[in-house]
């Protein structure tokens, strides 16, 4: 899976977030100083392109919405992040991470905790 550019990645930020727009409402949930319309449209274009993005046709307006789940996309994401800064290894990323934000045992004994549920949910196939 191709990864996104920022500009792409807050356009499907709010993809996800409203599970189908129009350009002009992509554009009227945007900070300050808004883009262009036709900014927005051509990123929009682009993500159809790769495949993130599909319409729906309403005469000359389109609707957009999501192919790629944002589950999906994050975990791509993160697997070819921690590939490409961390070997590959998560537990070096935890450690990084644990080091850098000087964690305490006791908060790292709580994220053990929740990829242990995590887990647990995925094998159960619970939800939270």
């Amino acid at each position: 899976m191709k990864e996104l550019t920022k500009a792409e990645e807050q356009i499907m930020q709010l993809l996800w977030e409203q599970e189908k727009a129009f350009v002009k409402d992509l554009v009227d949930q945007m900070p300050d100083p808004k883009p262009a319309y036709n900014t927005v449209s051509t990123i929009i274009r682009i993500l159809e392109k790769k495949g993130f993005v599909g319409h729906n046709a309403y005469g000359k307006t389109h609707e957009y919405f999501p192919l790629v789940s944002k589950k999906d996309y994050t975990r791509g994401y993160m697997k070819s992040f921690i590939s490409n800064y961390f070997s590959g290894s998560f537990q070096e990323m935890v450690s990084f991470f644990a080091k850098e934000d000087k964690m305490s045992v006791a908060d790292l004994d709580e994220l053990m905790d929740d990829v242990k549920r995590d887990l647990e949910n995925e094998k159960t196939g619970g939800n939270d």
